[in-house]
């Protein structure tokens, strides 16, 4: 009885070895019938393990909590709103103004010259000279209102002469784009064209009360203009300013006319000039009539042998102006 259950026994197991099959592609070490249980199981726990995700971080500990593993992967909408704040902060965030030029050799948009940059300081300076004068100081205060260095004006290798003839272009810009449109406004019939002896005091007189805010300092700042190394750019802004003025008032001379139209105006501006820092009028009534006489001088010229007496005449008034800037500067006939 004993050896017929063994025998039972042994004939299941056999069924059992038999319904197991091994796949062509096993390694011949699953060959053995003992093995091809072992490599069965073995491909079952594979697969098993196939079927099961990944955490998205492998160094994740099996014991995380949910809690914990949402705080160390924030969701997309999370992610995305995080980018857009960065980014408007990023906006508003003040940009610097850098200068560079491309490989093309364009400039950028917010490219900013040497030139440009001291115009600015130039400027902001010209609010401090009531203050500091025609000066270094000027300069340097007019920086620091932008944020710069004071050091900044070391840019300045002509110091306060550089901030005069800067005023003066200014100024003479100003006047000529005024002159430019009011010819265009008569050439349109939007204005009436003014006589001779009218446009020129009017342009001299637009030119010289751009002087008002800085008369109580303008005998320092003419002392400097007449600093050698600043002459040639002083009588290049003059001739520019007085050739304007004869254009937009109709002159299209070629004949010794140009020459001396221009010379007188140049001499009747410059004296007129110092007339005007001596003047202690109101509203400086007494430079202005002095302005009215010598303009009727030149429109009254008759012939060439006046005109050339005239101009003569005008030199003369413009290098004892001179001599009057002198005594200004050293303290004789201040304006009172």
């Amino acid at each position: 009885m004993a050896a017929l259950l063994q025998g039972l026994r042994v004939g299941r197991a056999l069924r059992y070895l038999g319904s197991v099959v091994v796949p062509k592609t096993s390694s011949p070490q699953c060959n053995g019938l003992r093995r091809g249980l072992h490599c069965a199981a073995r491909r079952l726990q594979e697969d098993k393990d196939k079927s099961i995700p990944v955490p998205p971080s492998s160094t994740a500990s099996p014991t995380t909590t949910f809690h914990e593993h949402y705080q160390a992967h924030p969701s997309e909408h999370d992610t995305a709103t995080s980018t857009q704040e960065a980014a408007a902060a990023a906006e508003k965030a003040p940009q610097p103004n850098i200068s560079y030029v491309d490989q093309s050799g364009e400039q950028g948009e917010d490219y900013e010259t040497e030139e440009q940059l001291q115009a600015r300081i130039l400027n902001a300076a010209l609010d401090f000279v009531p203050l500091h004068g025609w000066t270094v100081e000027a300069i340097s205060a007019g920086a620091e209102t932008l944020g710069l260095s004071a050091a900044s004006s070391g840019m300045f290798q002509n110091g306060a002469g550089d901030l005069v003839l800067h005023f003066i272009a200014q100024s003479n810009t100003q006047l000529t784009e005024q002159l430019a449109e009011h010819h265009n406004q008569v050439q349109l019939g939007q204005a009436e064209p003014k006589k001779t002896a009218e446009f020129l005091r009017d342009a001299v007189e637009t030119r010289l009360r751009m002087l008002t805010p800085y008369i109580n300092n303008w005998p320092q700042a003419l002392s400097i203009l007449f600093l050698p190394h600043n002459i040639p750019n002083s009588l290049k802004h003059l001739s520019t300013l007085v050739d304007d003025i004869w254009y937009y008032a109709g002159d299209r001379s070629t004949d010794l006319n140009w020459y001396t139209k221009r010379a007188a105006l140049t001499g009747i501006y410059n004296t007129t000039e110092l007339v005007m820092v001596q003047d202690s009028s109101e509203d400086f009534q007494d430079t202005w009539n002095f302005l009215d006489n010598r303009i009727q001088d030149i429109v009254n010229m008759a012939d060439a042998a006046k005109q050339a007496a005239s101009t003569g005449e005008a030199v003369v008034q413009g290098l004892m102006g001179a001599a009057v800037t002198l005594k200004n500067l050293t303290g004789i006939n201040q304006r009172r």
